[in-house]
């Protein structure tokens, strides 16, 4: 069976600073037409800065929509959709936490909510990390911690850790990092 939807049109709902929404008209599989409400997104980077000693650098950051802090990786809208993703990540680890990464591994990507926005966030492992000064900007306030990768692995198969990019970056790069999935 052909899944296939074509689009037929699009009409923009709303155009605000981060959210693009969008509806489009369908047509199904079985020929009929349907709307599809989404957001479009520029995309996204998130890092997993691995230090020498096997910690992990993590932010503690407010999520509005959900009123509270979240325990993260460093992570960040990329400019446009034309921005390399690994630009973006090595701004974002670098503004968020002052690390500099002179290796970086691609840990794939991750599709948020299919269903509901297209975007596409770009995981990575950063690693031979040195530091400079923090650069967040104006509306950013987080704190920097650094936890063992394994403590991580722990906290999120004890649901401590509800983030998904961060779930996975953490699972992905545990598991690369001891040889149990090659990434490629």
């Amino acid at each position: 069976m052909n899944l296939i939807e074509q689009t037929i049109s699009q009409k923009e709902i709303y155009h605000g600073v981060v959210l693009h929404v969008v509806c489009d008209t369908v047509r199904l599989p079985n020929g009929k037409s349907a709307p599809r409400e989404y957001c479009i997104h520029p995309g996204a980077v998130a890092v997993l800065p691995l230090c020498d000693d096997e910690t992990v650098l993590m932010v503690r950051q407010y999520r509005h929509a959900h009123r509270r802090i979240f325990f993260e990786i460093p992570a960040g809208k990329l400019d446009d959709r034309e921005e390399p993703p690994l630009v973006g990540a090595a701004r974002e680890l670098r503004e968020e936490t002052g690390a500099v990464a002179a290796r970086y591994t691609y840990l794939g990507p991750l599709d948020t909510t299919p269903a509901l926005i297209d975007e596409r966030i770009h995981l990575y492992l950063a690693e031979g990390l040195t530091f400079e000064s923090q650069d967040l900007d104006e509306d950013e306030f987080l704190t920097v911690e650094r936890v063992p990768l394994l403590d991580l692995v722990r906290m999120v198969m004890r649901g401590e850790i509800a983030d998904s990019k961060t779930q996975t970056a953490i699972l992905k790069a545990y598991l690369y990092k001891k040889g149990g999935f090659p990434l490629k």
